[in-house]
């Protein structure tokens, strides 16, 4: 109790880490069955699994839904200056608690979108199933990152176990040849017309967008013309969902080809599970193709889904979407929730390895704090500093003569 008493944030972490264990996230799910799969593995770097605490933190930024995201930065920024005001201790010393406590908080979310880092590997037991991405981007497209290029894009998705990704420019086509990437990169675009998103995957070519803006049957005719080409259509998240939800059927009556299921772009994220249980339906039903897509711009280091593809299967049956349950759970929970909800849903997906490695670091934290300098003093920081400085001084003082 007295430890407790003394440190009351890390015994809590202590607590919450154990008792999250007891109702644990499986790593994966099939987005359409909703099962764990039993043929893939994530494989967890060693530097990724020994700094858990902070791979998971970064990772848990950056699978939020954009409603969430602002109300977990905002509720901990805020809960952190009242709590650094809040404390005992000179007037100094509490202004300068209050300042970097909200300045962490952003310092977290921009590293889980810029800083390189380890990231989870998928890797299927079959090795004929192909780890594939349907939608990405480079900095061809307006709101790719600055001198993203294709080379990049291609070593973002091997490090994570893709074996080939179509890039998807929005309103570019790639049709860059090149052998010299990291993995295949297949020829693209996503095409902007009238509230919708298409992404043309195949061998595509320009078309006149003019003439499939404007009304409502102008922009289905685009899925006839990529048939022409050769290309297959797919509808994007979250255009379908927001600006087009009652004109699905209209959408397979115009030759749509398939529908994304799950997008890891922020503001996609939020696709509820009730919408994807109909268009999975309607997938069923007309034996469309249903995928995920990292929507990579070379923002954030992780993707929240892998698409695990047979050469030997057609239409519905062609694809298997397999996502991160964290990502999946951003519409079970209302946007205000997100600073204790998303740190909770972190926790209940840690792999074992992953939870051992909390744990080592939080007993590490108590026990160095806890244990005094020397006799009589409290606990903290110099006990290193002091123990250090001891063994300096023996190795150095001379023998008695």
């Amino acid at each position: 109790m007295n430890l407790l008493r003394r440190y009351p944030i890390t015994c809590t972490l202590l607590a919450l880490v154990l008792v999250s264990a007891l109702a644990p996230l499986p790593p994966l799910v099939d987005a359409v069955s909703g099962a764990p799969p039993y043929d893939v593995d994530l494989v967890l770097p060693t530097f990724y699994t020994l700094l858990a605490p902070l791979s998971d933190v970064l990772d848990a930024l950056t699978f939020l839904s954009v409603g969430r995201a602002w109300w977990l930065l905002l509720t901990w920024m805020v809960a952190l200056t009242v709590c650094g005001v809040l404390r005992s201790g000179p007037p100094r010393r509490r202004v300068l608690r209050a300042t970097l406590g909200p300045l962490g908080v952003v310092v977290l979310g921009l590293a889980a979108v810029l800083v390189p880092r380890p990231v989870l590997r998928l890797v299927p037991a079959d090795s004929t199933l192909t780890v594939i991405d349907y939608h990405a981007h480079t900095a061809a497209s307006r709101d790719g990152r600055p001198g993203w290029t294709a080379h990049d894009l291609a070593a973002w998705h091997a490090a994570q176990g893709f074996g080939a990704s179509y890039v998807t420019d929005h309103n570019v086509v790639f049709d860059d040849d090149t052998t010299s990437y990291p993995i295949p990169l297949l020829p693209g675009v996503e095409w902007s017309v009238s509230g919708q998103h298409v992404v043309a995957l195949g061998p595509v070519t320009m078309i006149d967008r003019a003439a499939y803006n404007g009304d409502m049957p102008a922009m289905l005719g685009v899925f006839a013309a990529l048939h022409r080409q050769g290309a297959i259509g797919i509808a994007s998240l979250p255009e379908y969902w927001r600006d087009h939800w009652d004109d699905l059927d209209r959408f397979v009556a115009a030759g749509v080809d398939g529908f994304e299921i799950v997008n890891c772009a922020p503001k996609a994220l939020g696709f509820p599970a009730p919408a994807r249980a109909r268009v999975l339906e309607l997938a069923r039903e007309h034996d469309l193709l249903v995928v995920g897509a990292s929507d990579n711009h070379g923002w954030g280091r992780a993707t929240c889904v892998w698409n695990v593809s047979s050469p030997s299967a057609h239409g519905f049956g062609s694809n298997r979407v397999l996502a991160r349950p964290i990502a999946l759970a951003q519409a079970d929970w209302q946007a205000w929730t997100a600073a204790y909800t998303q740190p909770w849903l972190m926790l209940r997906g840690l792999s074992w390895s992953e939870r051992s490695s909390w744990l080592t670091w939080l007993l590490v934290i108590l026990i160095y704090r806890a244990v005094p300098r020397r006799q009589g003093d409290p606990g903290g920081i110099g006990i290193l500093a002091r123990s250090l400085s001891l063994k300096i001084l023996k190795l150095h003082r001379p023998p008695p003569g």
